[in-house]
């Protein structure tokens, strides 16, 4: 097999043309600041990182130490002394050509988000567009921060001002690693913010490729840099001195420590954090669309999305004929190489997670649930796979809401299905979880629609649809699930504070 050994002098998107699934061996240094990738200063505590579909190492991911993190902290202040003082029109103008920029080579950075998370291309190219539509969208916000003007009494008056916090850190998911990392730069920049990104360390690849497309667009060096690491380095970050705000996507238990080591700083977090999601499906509702819905719910990503609608409550009276289309479905998506467009279900993102996943499944029999299909390892007919991290995915049947496989997150593609009866009675199991990120309701009752909205306690609620995220809207948890918003105007608010301006146009009047 010819490997495609890549370095600078070569740059690694161009050459994704003619990369395929098993030949890519990635030599690049992966940390970014002062405007260029920058060596590890020592070569220890490295972890292989590897390729999903194939199970094969990809690169050495090489954690940050404290002087590198203080480094890369240093070059984004110095950045946002400049950035800052750029009118909002400026910074857009910017901001505009590096979304081109990722436009223009959306299939190479899809191919190489699929090589390093395993998720099938179909969908990589979506999270792509996804990513330069953020900041597209932000650009054209960049321009309207802005104030109000108060009147206050002997003709004095008031104004605020909106104002960037400094240098900001974002610590993003291996589920989606380039779109994670557009939907927290983008909102900061355009608020006139520098970031430090750590990517997980199970996919390190891409972040860098955005730090250098934010370089060639335009953004003073340092503006957006890149530290790999682990627990320690994100530790390291939630902690200087010189940052104020963490802004966090991942596990609950990971989110507690990030807002616990934030706190000592008195920093501002956003936590993007897990969900157990439910999706109500009423018998009156669209069948053909509350089938597809309920598989976009459940398996896209490999079943890796935090907002997944895992928990299918059906109406009992069709809950038969619902469960035999979704079965035959479920049991005809196409796993195999992420790389084909025909396929439609990638690897899972790591052997761990892959076992983690089976064993959910393993519990979920022994505390009476029922497998109606998948949920068993995968090994494609093609040989370079079979080392790969693949699963079928699985349907979960005669499921009752103290289950283990109800209740917690698996982050993988198993879907549990329960029957309920009435809307009281589902809106209550529905709300009956710790976590808070989404849900969904498919009916043709427009008032039920949204009632049944208006009393779920979750972040987001779809109607009639599941798992679409326009950069237009807000996107953020309740409860668990977190708190702060990422998209949509409202997130401005989370990178900038307000500063008021009292001035007094008369005499002062002292009581001494």
């Amino acid at each position: 097999m010819r490997f495609l050994r890549l370095n600078m002098a070569q740059s690694i998107v161009d050459s994704m043309r003619t990369a395929s699934t098993g030949t890519l061996l990635v030599t690049d240094h992966l940390n970014y600041w002062g405007g260029k990738r920058v060596k590890p200063r020592q070569e220890r505590n490295a972890e292989p990182v590897f390729e999903p579909a194939t199970g094969r190492v990809l690169c050495q991911m090489i954690p940050c130490g404290a002087e590198e993190v203080d480094e890369a902290i240093k070059s984004a202040h110095s950045a946002y002394l400049k950035w800052s003082k750029l009118s909002g029109m400026e910074r857009a103008r910017v901001m505009l050509e590096a979304a081109r920029i990722i436009r223009e080579r959306r299939d190479n950075i899809a191919k190489l988000e699929v090589i390093n998370n395993g998720k099938s291309i179909s969908e990589a190219l979506v999270d792509i567009d996804v990513a330069w539509q953020s900041i597209e969208y932000y650009a054209g916000l960049a321009g309207g921060l802005a104030g109000q003007h108060v009147q206050l009494p002997g003709g004095a008056f008031a104004y605020t001002r909106r104002e960037p916090l400094g240098v900001c850190v974002g610590i993003g998911a291996w589920n989606y690693p380039f779109q994670i990392a557009t939907w927290k730069s983008a909102p900061a920049l355009a608020c006139g913010n520098a970031m430090v990104f750590k990517p997980s360390p199970m996919t390190p690849v891409t972040a860098v490729i955005l730090a250098e497309i934010y370089k060639e667009a335009g953004v003073p060096d340092g503006l957006f840099n890149v530290v790999q690491g682990g627990a320690e380095t994100g530790s390291l970050l939630c902690h200087h001195p010189m940052v104020a705000k963490v802004t966090f996507t991942g596990s609950v238990p990971t989110g507690k420590k990030v807002m616990e080591m934030s706190a000592k700083g008195v920093k501002q977090v956003t936590l993007e954090l897990g969900g157990k999601s439910p999706l109500i499906i009423f018998k009156d509702c669209d069948f053909e669309n509350a089938v597809k819905g309920a598989l976009m719910a459940n398996f896209l990503t490999q079943g890796q999305v935090c907002c997944n609608g895992t928990r299918v409550f059906v109406q009992r009276e069709i809950m038969p004929q619902f469960v035999e289309e979704v079965v035959k479905r479920t049991k005809a998506i196409p796993i195999g190489d992420p790389l084909l467009e025909s396929t439609r279900m990638g690897a899972l993102i790591s052997k761990p997670q892959l076992e983690k996943v089976l064993g959910y499944v393993s519990q979920a029999k022994k505390e009476g649930a029922k497998v109606l299909c998948g949920g068993e390892p995968y090994v494609p007919s093609d040989p370079k796979l079979k080392g790969g991290y693949f699963m079928t995915p699985c349907i979960l049947d005669n499921c009752r809401d103290d289950m283990t496989c109800v209740k917690e997150e698996i982050f993988g593609p198993v879907m549990s299905i329960l029957p309920f009866d009435t809307e009281e009675e589902v809106i209550r199991r529905a709300n009956n979880t710790t976590f808070g990120l989404a849900s969904g309701v498919f009916t043709r009752d427009i008032s039920r629609a949204h009632r049944v909205a208006e009393n779920l306690e979750a972040g987001t609620c779809f109607i009639n649809n599941y798992n679409i995220s326009p950069v237009e809207v807000p996107f953020g948890g309740y409860k668990m699930s977190g708190f702060g918003r990422e998209n949509g105007q409202v997130t401005l608010e989370y990178f900038s504070q307000l500063k008021t301006v009292i001035v007094e146009m008369g005499d002062v009047e002292s009581v001494f």
